[in-house]
């Protein structure tokens, strides 16, 4: 029996869902995601939601709403990996759901639903639900922002609010460059349509004047801790206004790389980076953009569509030409590039029909080869489970879904991406998260020694330990903090192995309990093949001092 194509893609969607749910059920992952844990739980344990700690200090960098977020879920499950994470998945759905409901508006059901697939099998986007940063909510806030815009064209001021309180939460997560995304779509689209009068309709600056009034929560908190208080430092330096830095610093001064955080910009970087990050649509998506610039293949096509390209283009651009850049960066646009790939899957007939369906067999067999080789060489306990996952995975998409059809490609592309979670979520994120070892000693200490009053010692990035170990960490950042503190009672170090030899020898620390370590976020094939992984660990202690 034929299965409807929509039912087949909402039933493909809610498999996506569910497959990313066990990544809720493992740790927070170094370095952002458990800095951002752990200065959520900073708000619960100081009961202060206005000033943000990292590391022990005034930490100045991203605006608040991504630790209220987290806190609140904090407030209500208990501080944990689980409460963490669950936000973020929960919006990364809401993102879907907001995609879909644009494209439907904007062109059909068909398309809106083949948009929202492709954005939630997108790689980046699943590994942005175990590795928890940003950029999920700033993805979903900016197209919420979008879509309400879109409808306030036509419908109740009511979408002005709503499209003004979603770009503000944008603000709160990034910072003001994100009204670029939500608003240079809109302006190139009124141009191209010669709709000039919206350029001056009052609507639009009262939506500036209301997302003013809704970041004022984050301009008090900014305003409060620094710029009441010049005699913090902060970026080595006293003096430092908050206000600055949110309005100029944080997204100006890493544009042009004359701020406080600096980066190394290559105007290539996105481009790459999208080819692997957008897989296993990626050559659709850069096939399609190709496609946009000949004449015929915009024929048809809703005016609105502009707004579409325009964001992405525009977004595209700016992050290329800045000087700071980080991968996880595009997935701002991820809705916007799903659509674009969409409408093109959706006119693809004959040759292309065929070429795209062979390109994406091969994308299919080369991922579950590349993994199968991963699974065998990295010294999981059951590889061979593991790899007759994969094969089955890969099975059931060839035998159940046949021809060469849209269904078909669209079918074994999203069903590569649930055997990819599986693999993810199961096997492999659980597997290297052995290696963290913050991870595993705030969780020794928490369950062997809960009256400890953990500290880190000349250690600067021990981001889940000072997640998972119990209460407030202190951040030693010399022998002198230490000498200052030692006679705190049950007063336990976490310190790299270049610490040891000092602590016993002057201090007689006795030492508790070890841990490997490695850079998890920074994989190497020495450390993927478990016969030199030895060669490259490193190793931290919890030590006791007497």
């Amino acid at each position: 029996m034929k299965i409807k194509d929509t039912f087949l893609y909402k039933l493909l969607i809610v498999l996506l869902a569910l497959a990313s749910i066990p990544a809720l059920f493992s740790g927070v992952m170094e370095p952002d995601g458990a800095l951002y844990a752990s200065m959520s739980k900073n708000i619960i344990l100081h009961h202060d939601w206005f000033n943000l700690y990292g590391r022990g200090a005034d930490w100045l960098d991203k605006p608040h709403l991504t630790f209220w977020i987290s806190a609140v879920s904090f407030k209500i499950f208990g501080i944990s990996s689980f409460a963490f994470k669950l936000p973020s998945f929960l919006f990364g759905l809401l993102g879907a759901w907001y995609l879909y409901k644009l494209a439907r508006g904007i062109y059909d059901e068909k398309i809106a639903l083949i948009s929202a697939l492709i954005f939630l099998s997108a790689l980046h986007i699943i590994t942005s639900t175990f590795d928890v940063r940003a950029e999920i909510y700033i993805t979903t806030f900016t197209l919420a922002s979008i879509y309400h815009f879109y409808k306030a064209h036509k419908y109740s001021f009511w979408h002005v609010v709503a499209g003004s309180f979603f770009a503000a939460c944008a603000i709160l997560i990034k910072g003001i460059f994100v009204l670029i995304p939500v608003f240079a779509g809109f302006i190139i689209y009124w141009l191209f349509t010669k709709q000039y009068k919206q350029l001056i309709n009052p609507k639009w600056y009262i939506a500036i004047l209301l997302i003013l009034v809704f970041i004022t929560p984050e301009l008090y908190a900014l305003y409060t801790q620094f710029d009441m208080h010049p005699e913090k430092v902060v970026f080595n330096r006293t003096g430092v206004s908050g206000l600055k830095f949110f309005f100029w610093d944080s997204q100006f001064g890493r544009f042009f790389n004359n701020g406080p955080i600096k980066g190394k910009g290559d105007i290539s970087f996105f481009l790459h980076t999208t080819l692997w990050a957008f897989l296993p649509w990626s050559i659709l998506f850069y096939t399609a953009v190709v496609n946009l610039f000949k004449n015929k293949n915009r024929e048809n096509l809703a005016p609105e569509s502009i707004m579409i390209w325009a964001s992405a283009a525009v977004t595209f651009l700016i992050f290329s030409l800045s000087k700071f850049q980080l991968p996880h960066y595009i997935l701002i646009i991820f809705p916007q590039f799903s659509i674009i790939t969409a409408l093109y899957l959706r006119k693809l007939e004959g040759k292309g029909l065929k070429t795209f369906f062979i390109i994406q067999n091969l994308i299919f067999i080369l991922v579950i080869a590349l993994l199968s080789t991963l699974a065998y060489f990295y010294g999981f306990e059951n590889p061979y489970l593991i790899i007759g996952i994969l094969l089955i995975a890969l099975a059931t998409a060839f035998l159940v879904f046949k021809g060469v059809k849209l269904e078909t490609i669209i079918a074994r592309s999203a069903l590569l991406s649930v055997g990819l979670m599986i693999f993810l979520f199961v096997f492999f994120y659980p597997a290297i998260l052995k290696y963290q070892s913050g991870m595993h000693a705030g969780n020794w200490l928490k369950e062997n020694y809960p009256t400890a009053k953990p500290a880190v010692l000349n250690y600067i990035d021990a981001f889940s330990f000072d997640f998972y170990a119990p209460g407030e960490v202190k951040y030693f950042y010399n022998y002198g903090d230490l000498d200052k503190n030692k006679a705190i009672k049950d007063l336990v170090i976490y310190v790299p192995e270049a610490e040891l030899s000092k602590l016993k020898k002057e201090y007689h620390a006795e030492v508790l309990k070890s841990f490997n370590y490695f850079h998890i976020t920074k994989l190497t094939g020495k450390f993927l093949n478990s016969k030199t992984r030895p060669q490259v660990l490193e190793h931290f202690y919890l030590v006791k001092i007497h």
